[in-house]
């Protein structure tokens, strides 16, 4: 009997950088509402958002993900030729293929990394850190770069009441490699595609392009039962994501959820009990809900502000069309 050589990965893993891009167009709510008939005082009830960021033409996915890498591989110190995987989630590269990371990786000038893009949602970043992570330890790969990236004002209608407000664009990236210690925790993840429709593509690409008017495809979503699911359902994750790294909810030092709605995240921290000194992440109320890019442009902006710092314990958590979900604890860089 033949026995096959196993490669032997690193023994831990962490993120090692984080790097963000904001499209420039900032939108407040005064551009959306006239076309909902509504009002900035609704807008911010309903979300807590009051801006998000539109891109412009030149700010592809592809584009916004390679500025997102380079700031995560600089604050990582990682030359992009040790680059050996690039990630990329994301739900709105309307090239059907080949994927937006082999042209990502190509770009940022890594060595033929091997390269795929990840389709579940806003969770889509949680699951490439989860995979990056086990690549790691695993021995497929050294260096993973992790993308999160959306540009949801293509496929967002302006005048739909329930979604126009809450979508928004942009990329965050980060940097994972080997650890000295244990600093990505076991992932807690799944899915219920029995609610698959509470928040969707409207009609299918065939279905738009025979109609007589054709139309791109837009988001629709079912926003009351959306929030009374991850609401109350997500928060059962978050604590499962907690027992399996064996961090107790005192322990956390920062709450980094999808960006979803600020109603949401206060309806989380209600329900995990939350203790007063977590810092929880807020980049909704600016940067609307960028989908799979929403957690690493948080965790980005946290770092900016001083409001999370090297060191802190922080649980991600995201959750969206699918339905799908996942959680992990980490140890920032």
């Amino acid at each position: 009997m033949t026995t096959l050589k196993v490669e032997q990965g690193s023994a831990y893993a962490g993120i090692l950088g984080v790097g963000a891009y904001r499209p420039a167009r900032v939108v407040p709510n005064s551009e959306i509402v006239d076309a909902i008939d509504s009002s900035d005082e609704w807008v911010q009830q309903r979300s807590g958002i009051k801006t998000r960021r539109f891109a412009d033409e030149s700010e592809t996915v592809v584009a916004m993900s390679v500025s997102a890498s380079r700031d995560a591989l600089e604050a990582a110190g990682i030359d992009p030729r040790q680059v050996d995987c690039v990630i990329v989630a994301t739900v709105s590269h309307l090239l059907q293929t080949p994927s937006a990371a082999t042209m990502v990786a190509h770009e940022l000038g890594t060595d033929g990394a091997a390269a795929f893009d990840v389709s579940a949602a806003c969770a889509g970043f949680c699951h490439g850190v989860a995979m990056a992570n086990d690549l790691v330890r695993g021995g497929s790969a050294r260096y993973v770069v992790v993308i999160g990236v959306e540009r949801l004002s293509d496929i967002t209608s302006r005048t739909d009441r329930g979604t126009a407000f809450i979508f928004a664009d942009g990329a965050g990236a980060v940097v994972v490699g080997p650890s000295e210690t244990p600093a990505i925790g076991p992932v807690v993840w799944g899915s219920d595609g029995e609610q698959y429709d509470l928040i969707r593509q409207k009609e299918d690409w065939r279905d738009a392009i025979a109609a007589d008017a054709p139309e791109m495809p837009h988001l629709v979503m079912q926003g009351n039962e959306v929030f009374r699911w991850a609401s109350f359902s997500m928060g059962k994750v978050a604590h499962q994501a907690l027992d399996r790294a064996g961090v107790t909810i005192d322990e956390l030092d920062c709450f980094i959820p999808h960006q979803a709605n600020n109603r949401i995240t206060d309806a989380l921290a209600r329900s995990m009990k939350l203790p007063a000194h977590v810092k929880i992440a807020r980049d909704v109320i600016d940067s609307g809900n960028t989908s799979a890019a929403s957690v690493p442009l948080a965790l980005e902006r946290m770092i900016r502000d001083g409001d999370a710092k090297s060191g802190d314990v922080a649980l991600l958590i995201a959750f969206g069309a699918g339905l799908s979900y996942a959680a992990q604890v980490v140890t920032l860089p």
